[in-house]
C-alpha cells in the first residue's frame, strides 16, 4: 500500500511541476503554440497572496489545484554549486481524493535513499525522497505541517544532492494561509 501511496505521490508531483514549468514556457512564446498544447493543462493563476500564488489546471479533465512559492533564500554547500530551481507546493486532487500535500522539487536529483527535512519554527518534519522531489514521510502528519506552514513564518527545506551537495531553502509563509483559502475554494 505505500508503495502505490509513494507513486501516486510521484506522478502527481511531476505532473504539477510539468504544468507549472509549461505554462512559464509558453508564458514566452505566441499564443498559437500556448492553444496548439491544450489550454486546460495550463495553470491559471488564481490570485498572488503576498510570497504564494494559488493555481488551478485541469489536465485530462481532471482539476488540479495547487498553492506555490519559491525560496526567499537558498544556500549550497559546496558554495557555489548550479541546481534548477526548487519550489514547494501544496497540491489538491479531488478526483484523487488529495488534499493539501505538500511537495518539494529541489532543482537537483536527492541523493538515494537519503531523506530531507522541513522544518517551520522548532518543528521538524522528515521526508523522504525520489529523484528530485521530497514528501512528508508520515502522511498522518500532514494536517499538522499544513497547521505549522499556516502559522509559522518561515519553512526551511534541507536535503543532500547525489553528488554530496548540501542544500537548504528558506520559503516565506507570507500569504500561504490565503493561497490556500482560494485553492480550497476553487478544488472543492
Amino acid at each position: 500500500m505505500t508503495a502505490i501511496i509513494t507513486a501516486n505521490r510521484i506522478a502527481a508531483t511531476a505532473l504539477t511541476t510539468l504544468i507549472f514549468a509549461s505554462s512559464l514556457a509558453l508564458a514566452q512564446q505566441p499564443k498559437a503554440a500556448a492553444a496548439a498544447t491544450g489550454g486546460d493543462a495550463q495553470p491559471t493563476l488564481l490570485g498572488q497572496y503576498g510570497d504564494w500564488g494559488a493555481y488551478a489546471a485541469a489536465p485530462g479533465g481532471n482539476k488540479v489545484c495547487f498553492a506555490l512559492a519559491k525560496p526567499k533564500a537558498s544556500k549550497t554547500e559546496p558554495v557555489g554549486r548550479k541546481r534548477d530551481s526548487s519550489y514547494v507546493f501544496v497540491s489538491t486532487r479531488p478526483a484523487e481524493n488529495v488534499k493539501n500535500e505538500v511537495s518539494v522539487i529541489i532543482g537537483y536529483p536527492f541523493k538515494s535513499s537519503s531523506d530531507a527535512t522541513a522544518e517551520v519554527g522548532t518543528v521538524k518534519f522528515a521526508m523522504y525522497t525520489q529523484n528530485d522531489g521530497a514528501w512528508i514521510k508520515n502522511v498522518a502528519e500532514e494536517a499538522r505541517m499544513i497547521d505549522a506552514m499556516r502559522k509559522g513564518g518561515d519553512l526551511t527545506v534541507k536535503g543532500t544532492s547525489g553528488r554530496g551537495t548540501a542544500s537548504t531553502d528558506q520559503y516565506s509563509l507570507k500569504g500561504l494561509a490565503q493561497a490556500l483559502d482560494k485553492v480550497e475554494q476553487e478544488c472543492k
